[in-house]
């Protein structure tokens, strides 16, 4: 079906009255042969109505080009990969600093760290890890890459550790960990936006004792040396953040104390 007797099709569907200009040909015919249309004449032009939508579903089959998946699909069934926006690339890289088994499609997969490369999960929805390891969400993407020197700010934690990212900046990671009952520690920026971005794309979707903001020990002697630009010019935007954890409240307020923020990527050693 060409994209342009589509659109009339959805027309038509919608109720929308369509001139006879854009309705004609091996369309025209099939819609007068199976007795859908209910003309309109304005002097010497004609429009067109549906007499029965449930009929043209019917009979043409249509569906909506949204619920293709793939670029390939929208191809097949339209001509047109870019009929509608499709994401090529689901999904979200992860990695670790030490080998953790993991399922995916229900198939064992062995995560190993490998300087200089990292894994990027597409089918997520499928993607299975053991229930005591703690998933840290990595805001920044050089944090992300250099975990093996940041491996100094969890090792408290006692547990195996897979690190995330939303990178490409979508919510697949936020709606997996929704899947999965394991703790989540965000791991972002120390500021007013990075808070933000905790409470907006992952607290809201998960309990208070499977979450939480990372801060450092040593969170105070940070933010004294931070960035003054960084506070300023976020505190319009962000200045009036409300919390229900005693250690964001904390945090917030050192944020206010010092007018400053301070990058993760600091904690780079």
């Amino acid at each position: 079906m060409k994209k342009s007797d589509y659109d009339v099709l959805q027309a038509l569907l919608r109720g929308e009255s369509v001139g006879g200009s854009r309705l004609k040909g091996e369309l025209l015919d099939k819609l007068k042969e199976e007795q859908l249309l209910i003309p309109s004449r304005h002097g010497s032009r004609v429009s067109y109505r549906a007499s029965d939508a449930a009929a043209i579903r019917r009979v043409f089959n249509v569906c909506n080009p949204a619920s293709a998946t793939t670029r390939a699909e929208l191809m097949e069934r339209w001509g047109d990969s870019k009929l509608v926006p499709i994401r090529s690339c689901p999904g979200f890289p992860v990695n670790v600093y030490e080998p953790l088994n993991a399922t995916l499609h229900e198939t064992a997969l062995t995560l190993n760290p490998t300087p200089g490369a990292f894994t990027f999960i597409s089918d997520w929805q499928y993607f299975r890890i053991p229930s005591e390891v703690i998933v840290i969400g990595v805001e920044n993407m050089e944090n992300f890459r250099c975990i093996n020197r940041q491996r100094y700010l969890f090792e408290y934690l006692g547990f195996p550790v897979l690190f995330a990212s939303r990178y490409p900046q979508s919510g697949d990671l936020a709606q997996w960990l929704k899947r999965i009952p394991n703790k989540y520690i965000h791991f972002g920026d120390f500021d007013l936006a990075g808070i933000h971005i905790y409470l907006t794309e992952f607290r809201k979707w998960l309990d208070d004792s499977r979450c939480e903001f990372f801060i450092p020990r040593d969170i105070e002697t940070l933010l004294a040396k931070g960035s003054r630009d960084r506070y300023d010019s976020q505190i319009a935007r962000f200045g009036k953040l409300t919390v229900d954890d005693p250690r964001l409240e904390y945090l917030i307020s050192l944020l206010h104390k010092y007018r400053k923020g301070y990058d993760q990527e600091g904690l780079i050693r």
